[in-house]
């Protein structure tokens, strides 16, 4: 199975830019697509960017245009460039991996690192 491994949170302030990395590791032949979800208090968890194989890249609307997710197939890493930062920006940022398999009905089983917390506060 897939593990992954965040790292690169913090405190930041607003309008400031900060770089969240995931390292996958273990089965990653059967990675599919790897990307970030991000959980704040009081709302769902949210896709923040995401990057399949085939280059198709899908973004949250509220990142269009500040967020940027590119991956490194030779690292198997994943990174977010976040930039022009707001507060409402503040979560935990986990890092997301579809691994396919033929164990589940639907093909994938999702994997999920063990979150970064990124403030955005003055």
């Amino acid at each position: 199975q897939v593990h992954l491994v965040e790292s690169g949170g913090g405190l930041v302030q607003p309008g400031g830019s900060l770089r969240l990395s995931c390292a996958a590791s273990g089965s990653v032949a059967n990675i599919n697509a790897l990307g970030w979800y991000r959980l704040s208090p009081g709302k769902e968890r949210e896709l923040v960017a995401r990057r399949f194989n085939s280059g198709t890249t899908n973004y949250a609307d509220s990142v269009k245009g500040r967020f940027t997710v590119s991956r490194d197939a030779a690292k198997n890493t994943v990174d977010l460039q976040m930039n022009s930062l707001k507060p409402e920006d503040t979560a935990v940022y986990y890092c997301n991996a579809i691994e396919l398999t033929q164990a589940t009905i639907k093909g994938y089983v999702e994997i999920w690192g063990q979150g970064t917390l990124v403030t955005v506060s003055s």
